[in-house]
Formats: structure tokens, C-alpha cells, sequence
């Protein structure tokens, strides 16, 4: 008979009896992280290298040290050019101020002919005016004059700005809140045509011969740059003056500046307003005068 080999049991081997605690032989087994333990090695093996905080102090005093350089050496070179700096600026306000000095006195020349040649101007047509001296010296603007009258205040909106903006109703402004010489040129066509007898803007008296224009955003008067607000001066009767301006077109024109445009403008009588003579009145023609002693001319 043959002899069977003996079966092997397919059974697992009966389990450890700590397998119901495999965390806590972990734990034993493993007491420090691996992570730390790992990080211990390296520091057993280097021996000399630096903590990390040590060498972010070092680090952040390496960068304030090189800061503090950087900051030394710029104000150095400041203190250096300093002087040069302001030995150039002193020479430019030195410059200014003599240009701006000699601009004076050549203006004060320029006035005081001006008034000579006015004086002169005056002084021959009194002369030589007859009667009616007076009364041409007054509608030519050589002599001053005072009496009743109105008082007009024009001024810039509030918010203005320069430049730019959508045409005014297409006679050529820009949108801009601020008065241009074509509202002044209709104000004072206006007062005149409501029966003012003389205009002054600004202390600048207004003759037949006056032009009122634009040079950027100033009005000039005779060539001369008025500053705002524009007071505007008329002698005539107050109360029936600053009525018929009021009610003319210019006046409706200078309201819708009001309405539409935030100018601002006043006007008042006036129990009495002065205005000086024009700076110069120029003679445009001159005609042989018949002086019943012979031919002659002035």
C-alpha cells in the first residue's frame, strides 16, 4: 500500500497576543518622530552651523547696514550739489527780478508819455475846439467825468476751467464758466445803446476808438489785460439806465450767461460814478481851420 503524504493545514498561525495593541507598540518603538530624529542627525553631524534665528538677525542687520549706506552716500552727494543748486537758483531770481524791474520802469516811461501826449491832446483841442471843446473833450474821453450813473460787477463762475468745452451757442467760447471779451464787448454795446454817456472797465475809459479783445483766457482793453471781476462804470440816469439794459438784448445775453453758464454779474445805480480820461487819444485826421486872418492850419 502507498503512503499517503500528510496534509498540511491551510490554517493562518494563531495571532500575537499584543495585536490588539499595535499603536502602543508603536509608540514604543518609535518614541521620537522620525522627522526630528532626522533633523538631530544633521545637526549631530554639522556641529558648526548657525541657529536660523541667528542668521535671519544676521541677515536683517546686513540689509539696515547696507540701507544706511545707500542713505549716507545720497545725502552726501545732496550736501555736495547743494550750494551749486542754489548758486544757480539765486542767479535765476536775480535774473527775474531785474527783468521784472526794467519792465516797470519802462512801463512808467511809456505811462508818463502817454499821459504828456494826452495832456498835450487835451491842452489843443481846448484850444482850438471853440465852444464845443468841452463837450468833443467829453465825447473823445480827454477829460474825466462824474456824476450819476450804474454800477456793473461781471465775474467768472466759481468752478471755471481753461480750454476745451463745447462751442457757446457757436459764436466761438468754449463751455467754460468764464467771460470772454465777446460778453464784454456786448455788455458795453448794450450800456451804450441804453444811453450810458462814458464807460470805464476796470479804470479803462472807453473812446469811439477803444477795442476789446482776447489774448488766451484774459480781456484785453486798449491792449491792456484786465483781471476778474470786470466792474463796469456808465454815467447817466442810474435807475433808467440799468432798467433799459436790463431789458435790452445784451442785458437777456448776459442773464442767459446767468441762467446757463454760472457767470456772475450784478449791477446798481448809483448816486454818482467816476471815471478818468483815456491814457491817450490818437488823432486820426486834421483839416485846415479858417481862422478869418488868412490860411492857416492846427
Amino acid at each position: 500500500m502507498s503512503q499517503q503524504p500528510p496534509v498540511r493545514s491551510t490554517s493562518s498561525p494563531p495571532p500575537r497576543p499584543d495585536a490588539s495593541m499595535s499603536l502602543l507598540t508603536n509608540v514604543m518603538d518609535h518614541s521620537l518622530d522620525d522627522g526630528y530624529a532626522e533633523a538631530a542627525a544633521r545637526r549631530a553631524e554639522g556641529g558648526k552651523g548657525l541657529p536660523s534665528t541667528l542668521r535671519a538677525k544676521l541677515g536683517v542687520g546686513a540689509a539696515l547696514l547696507l540701507a544706511a549706506v545707500v542713505v549716507t552716500i545720497g545725502a552726501a552727494q545732496a550736501r555736495i550739489s547743494a550750494p551749486t543748486l542754489a548758486k544757480e537758483r539765486q542767479q535765476l531770481i536775480d535774473r527775474i527780478n531785474a527783468e521784472t524791474s526794467a519792465a516797470d520802469t519802462l512801463q512808467k516811461n511809456v505811462d508818463t508819455l502817454r499821459d504828456s501826449v494826452g495832456a498835450k491832446q487835451r491842452e489843443a483841442l481846448e484850444k482850438h475846439g471853440g465852444d464845443q471843446a468841452e463837450l468833443v473833450s467829453l465825447l473823445a474821453g480827454a477829460t474825466a467825468v462824474k456824476g450819476p450813473g450804474v454800477k456793473l460787477v461781471v465775474d467768472d463762475a466759481k468752478q471755471t476751467t481753461t480750454g476745451g468745452g463745447n462751442p457757446r451757442e457757436k459764436q466761438g467760447f468754449s463751455d467754460t464758466g468764464r467771460v470772454r471779451d465777446r460778453d464784454m464787448q456786448r455788455i458795453v454795446n448794450g450800456l451804450w445803446q441804453s444811453g450810458a454817456e462814458a464807460i470805464a472797465v476796470n479804470g479803462q475809459r472807453l473812446t469811439a476808438l477803444s477795442a476789446i479783445r482776447a489774448a488766451g483766457d484774459a480781456i484785453l482793453v486798449d491792449n491792456r489785460p484786465l483781471v476778474p471781476p470786470y466792474t463796469v462804470l456808465a454815467v447817466g440816469n442810474g435807475q433808467k439806465l440799468s432798467t433799459a439794459f436790463q431789458d435790452s438784448p445784451d442785458g437777456q445775453y448776459l442773464h442767459v450767461l446767468q441762467q446757463n453758464y454760472g457767470i456772475r454779474a450784478s449791477i446798481s445805480a448809483q448816486d454818482e460814478v467816476r471815471l478818468p480820461a483815456a491814457p491817450s487819444l490818437i488823432v486820426r485826421t486834421a483839416k485846415p481851420q479858417n481862422t478869418g486872418k488868412g490860411k492857416g492850419t492846427s
